[in-house]
């Protein structure tokens, strides 16, 4: 068997639900692992150990729900109402949100076990914050969901939530070498998550197995949803772009090989041209539309040396 602080979300589920394992027990080896590499990885920005410990055992007095038990770590630019949200900035420090996010709530009355909250980019933008890469700690982790998918990656946590603008899960998820699932725009509930960009936001889940994957997004949705009924093949598009040539050849060559996987599977793998505007777009700087505290304005991309600039000026 695995180690406990080793089970993937699901494995840990089952093992939870047969009362195999408590909560106390999985939850205490994965302080015990916190304890040990966190100095290195520094994933976390706030995590309570008596707390944790506290909770969980009323848990295991009280099983609830299908996540009983599991441990979960959460972004902190997402509200919960018992630890501090400081969304990786100064200005938040000691900042206590008065609600859950609705996600946290969700996660809660399915019987999760809230671990802490990890290290986010401030306010999910470019600013980097502690964390390092688990495997290479010399390096980065990606950004902005930097803690989040650390942690997973280390074995601190089975699992954790992040978001996403623009990579902020598939970058880190990909840097660590863990999963990062980002879901449809809309999929799963935003309310009480700092926004960055809102018609772009979205929450999404890093774990270590697939199966993991339709648990969490259930229990936070809290219904599951159809899968769709193909009519045929899928069809998938291949858009090189043209930051094609940048991409060094292992790169070129991994997703190609996917490409070669999926056809050989029977599915239409079609190539994609974005066309000629899109590329002058990209050449005079793309606009990114933001919001900060309820001001919508955009910012172009090639202002942010002199933005940083003026910031540091303050």
């Amino acid at each position: 068997m695995k180690a406990l602080h080793q089970l993937a979300a699901a494995e840990a589920v089952g093992l939870l639900s047969r009362r195999e394992i408590s909560s106390e027990e999985l939850a205490r080896a994965c302080l015990d692992r916190i304890g040990t590499r966190e100095p290195v990885v520094q994933a976390w920005q706030f995590i309570d150990p008596d707390q944790v410990v506290s909770h969980a055992r009323a848990l295991d007095a009280k099983p609830i729900g299908p996540l009983f038990g599991l441990p979960i770590a959460i972004k902190d630019i997402i509200d919960t109402a018992d630890m501090p949200c400081e969304y990786g900035s100064s200005i938040y420090r000691g900042h206590r949100p008065l609600a859950d996010a609705e996600c946290v709530a969700a996660l809660r009355r399915s019987g999760a076990l809230i671990l802490g909250k990890t290290v986010t980019t401030e306010f999910a933008y470019f600013t980097p914050g502690k964390t390092r890469n688990p495997h290479h700690p010399e390096h980065t982790p990606g950004g902005s969901s930097s803690g989040s998918a650390a942690a997973v990656a280390d074995f601190m946590v089975p699992a954790s939530l992040g978001t996403q603008t623009a990579g902020s899960i598939i970058r880190p998820a990909s840097f660590c070498g863990v999963l990062g699932y980002k879901p449809s725009f809309g999929e799963l509930p935003m309310a009480g998550i700092r926004p960055l960009a809102p018609s772009l936001d979205t929450l999404g889940i890093f774990a270590r197995s697939v199966s993991d994957l339709p648990l969490l997004s259930q229990a936070i949705r809290g219904k599951q949803r159809p899968l769709p009924i193909l009519r045929g093949p899928p069809r998938i598009g291949l858009c090189r772009t043209e930051q094609w040539p940048l991409a060094d050849p292992d790169s070129q060559r991994v997703v190609l090989d996917s490409v070669d996987r999926l056809r050989k599977a029977g599915a239409q793998v079609e190539e994609l041209e974005l066309g000629d505007s899109f590329h002058r777009s990209r050449k005079n700087g793309s606009a990114m539309p933001m919001r900060w505290d309820g001001n919508s304005t955009s910012f172009s991309l090639t202002q942010m040396p002199a933005h940083r600039r003026r910031i540091a000026q303050r």
